[in-house]
């Protein structure tokens, strides 16, 4: 399920709204999509979320970059894409 809302968002920039507000959002995919980066930071706020996504042969992992993973994964099912 992860790794479905990840790939929802489009590689680049875009904006989301999480919580009421709204959060612009950086993709970068690398080794043909298998390590991703995502960084979404409050427009107007000092919130932000930051996680890397890793997928090998085998396994798939969520890294978040100092912060709790459940702070990464209630971002990743809630967020919204803006139009």
């Amino acid at each position: 399920m992860l790794l479905n809302k990840i790939k929802q968002i489009p590689i680049g920039y875009s904006e989301v709204e999480y919580l009421d507000k709204k959060y612009g959002v950086s993709r970068t995919d690398f080794n043909n999509g298998k390590s991703i980066k995502i960084y979404a930071e409050e427009l107007g706020g000092n919130n932000f979320i930051s996680l890397n996504y890793y997928i090998t042969a085998s396994s798939e992992s969520l890294k978040p970059c100092e912060m709790p993973e459940a702070k990464v994964t209630h971002f990743l099912k809630h967020y919204k894409l803006k139009s």
